[in-house]
């Protein structure tokens, strides 16, 4: 399954993390902790988090690489949105073979 992952240096983490989890979770069966969260956008296309002091590492997959780039786009778009405080830059997804 294509896999493509993102690090996103910030400080909050943890606090994005969470938030991300809390808007999805009103659709899928989410799971989080301060450290780390699963989000299930459906059968074959999930979404994890790892809050790192310095950092949040943001991975998606799917069978689909069309769908794969969506993905990647809906997630940066909502913590984006999220971080309006703060600069994050642009967010670089890495594909994994």
């Amino acid at each position: 399954m294509p896999i493509s992952q993102a690090r996103v240096p910030t400080a909050e983490a943890s606090r994005y993390l969470k938030q991300l989890c809390r808007h999805w979770s009103h659709k899928f069966p989410v799971e989080a902790t301060e450290a780390a969260g699963r989000v299930p956008f459906g059968e074959d296309r999930v979404c994890t988090f790892e809050a790192e002091a310095d950092a949040l590492v943001m991975q998606v997959a799917t069978p689909d690489p069309a769908a794969l780039t969506r993905l990647e786009n809906v997630v940066s778009d909502h913590l984006l949105r999220f971080a309006f405080r703060e600069n994050l830059g642009e967010i670089t997804w890495s594909r994994a073979a």
